[in-house]
Formats: structure tokens, C-alpha cells, sequence
């Protein structure tokens, strides 16, 4: 499993290179998807947190790690993600726990990024 910073770097090269040769509808869902993100009647960290239970149960372990490590920026606690991924569990079943465990494992080099990371 990548860390965290190495995810961040992979992800930003590849959104360059989609969005080097996406055309108009695209480029706007990528904005679209940006901005529903920001500071607006709810917190950007409740919607991060939102966006990381819609992730686990959607069972995107690429849009969970993103959205981590969002809301460990706007702050969220270990404990409010754990809560928020409870939730992800009860709506999505046990066919999310694999995707827990990678959540678990890519938390745990958010939190402690010198740390080798965990296989998830």
C-alpha cells in the first residue's frame, strides 16, 4: 500500500494528464466535483466525511483514501472517521469490510506518516 503523500503525488499526475486531454463535459464535472466540496451550508469536513461513507460504500478504495485525507485537513478527528465509517458498514454490509481494512491501513499513514505502511 502507498502512503499517503505518495498517493497525493500519483493522484495530481494523473488528474493533469486526464484533464490534458478531457473535453468541455468533462472538464465541468471535474469542477462540479470540486466545488460541491467546499464550505457551504454543511462544513467542508461533514462533506468530506459524507464523500468517505458514499466511498466505502461505493467501495472505492482510491475515492476513500482521497477523501481521508481530506478530512483529516479539515480536521476530523480519528474517532469521527471511525464513527463515519460505522456508518459505511451499516448502510454498505459486510461487503465494505475490505474496504474498511484499507481505510484502517491508509489512515494509520496519514497518522503516522514515517511508519511503513500496512497491506491492505
Amino acid at each position: 500500500m502507498e502512503n499517503a503523500a505518495e498517493y497525493s503525488r500519483r493522484r495530481e499526475t494523473l488528474n493533469e494528464l486526464v484533464l490534458s486531454q478531457a473535453d468541455l463535459p468533462m472538464k465541468r464535472f471535474f469542477a462540479v466535483d470540486h466545488d460541491m466540496y467546499s464550505e457551504g451550508a454543511l462544513p467542508k469536513k461533514m462533506k468530506e466525511l459524507m464523500g468517505l461513507v458514499a466511498s466505502t460504500v461505493l467501495r472505492c478504495n482510491d475515492c476513500i483514501s482521497y477523501h481521508l485525507i481530506e478530512s483529516t485537513k479539515e480536521g476530523a478527528t480519528h474517532e469521527e472517521i471511525v464513527d463515519a465509517l460505522g456508518i459505511a458498514l451499516v448502510a454498505g454490509g459486510s461487503i465494505t469490510i475490505p474496504h474498511l481494512r484499507h481505510a484502517m491501513a491508509f489512515m494509520d499513514t496519514i497518522e503516522h506518516p514515517g511508519a511503513a505502511p500496512a497491506e491492505s
